[in-house]
């Protein structure tokens, strides 16, 4: 069956991507042994927490919270799999896991979208690649800032595995998420392009930073506009920005990415800023209100939730975006544009189109 063209739908209206797992997944307050399941009920450590698991042993659950989404409104469902990679399974001892958790993980939601799909609202399912839980840039040791725990290569080939067992799985889009580090994400960029050169037939991309506090910068300091720099050679389906942020403080965030991207935004903000007790209590009123003033500004073309959002929240998201045009793309700027912490752009006349 011939796959619906993602960017047709997306050039006549607004996206929606779906909410927190993670969030719908406490919802069930799992403990230990529902982690674990019967396959791995004698396995060597603890497993709680390793929410990419509960897809082979809790399957009915992760396909139960895909569909409340759909039934909500999701155009797009990310996969349960943040962290299906062999750095993060690591902490539990499942690095041979990783392939059958990308790809039933895949299985789940693609049943769950197939099954909400019609002729006229297709469905479709973004492979989720989060950012492990390493950083490539900074140091763990505050006594040797230069050494660091993870390398370059290592970081490619955990991502490189994760994307090919999502990609041979049937995934309609790759969503790079979450993105504290640069040199992470440009691992993950190298990986997936090595796979097209293996010959695999690779997705339109997704790419997705976080911006880690009021700074208006990324954990190793980027500027949203240096993130863009640095991300666009791969020329993605959509940029945008996930988590660490209420949709408030969000705002600015995704108007700068909106004035300089020639591709689709996208923009998935928590449910507001975490309270003391490390929950979100923005309503999905709240939310929507938001995420719908952005809509009627131009700043978005694709829109979903974070940490803290559920079906309620996506309902209400996909209301208040419902009818409202789409972000125009603008054209490539043909100008010299350089990235740091910062974007530098080369002043003078515009290079002819093809210039070197």
């Amino acid at each position: 069956m011939t796959k619906p063209d993602i960017a047709a739908h997306a050039a006549q209206r607004i996206l929606v991507l779906d909410g927190a797992m993670g969030t719908m997944i406490q919802q069930h307050k799992p403990d230990e042994t529902v982690y674990r399941g019967t396959r791995f009920a004698d396995w060597g450590q603890d497993v709680g927490g390793n929410s990419e698991l509960l897809s082979l042993t809790q399957p009915e659950m992760i396909r139960d919270i895909h569909a409340d989404f759909l039934a909500a409104g999701a155009d797009i469902l990310c996969t349960n799999t943040f962290g299906a990679n062999a750095i993060s399974q690591a902490d539990y001892g499942m690095q041979e896991l990783v392939r059958e958790m990308n790809a039933e993980s895949v299985r789940l939601a693609r049943d769950a979208a197939d099954a909400a799909s019609t002729p006229d609202r297709p469905r479709w399912v973004a492979g989720g690649i989060g950012p492990t839980n390493q950083t490539a840039s900074i140091s763990p040791d505050v006594n040797d800032p230069g050494y660091r725990a993870v390398s370059f290569d290592d970081l490619a080939i955990a991502y490189g595995e994760a994307a090919r067992a999502l990609i041979e799985a049937g995934v309609d889009l790759i969503l790079v998420e979450t993105i504290f580090d640069t040199l992470n994400a440009k691992a993950a960029l190298f990986a997936i392009d090595s796979l097209a050169d293996d010959g695999l037939t690779v997705p339109p991309l997704m790419i997705s930073g976080t911006i880690t506090d009021r700074s208006g910068r990324t954990l190793t300091g980027q500027t949203p506009e240096a993130f863009w720099v640095s991300m666009s050679h791969a020329r993605p389906f959509s940029i945008g920005l996930n988590c660490a942020l209420g949709a408030g403080e969000m705002r600015q965030h995704v108007r700068t990415l909106s004035e300089v991207a020639d591709t689709r935004i996208s923009a998935y903000p928590n449910a507001g800023l975490p309270n003391e007790m490390g929950g979100y209590d923005e309503t999905p009123e709240e939310t929507a209100a938001h995420l719908g003033e952005w809509a009627e500004s131009g700043l978005v073309n694709i829109v979903g939730g974070c940490c803290g959002t559920t079906p309620d929240h996506i309902s209400a998201i996909a209301e208040a975006v419902a009818g409202k045009p789409p972000r125009k793309i603008p054209q490539k700027v043909r100008r010299m544009r350089l990235s740091g912490l910062e974007m530098f752009e080369a002043a003078g006349a515009t290079p002819q189109e093809g210039a070197a």
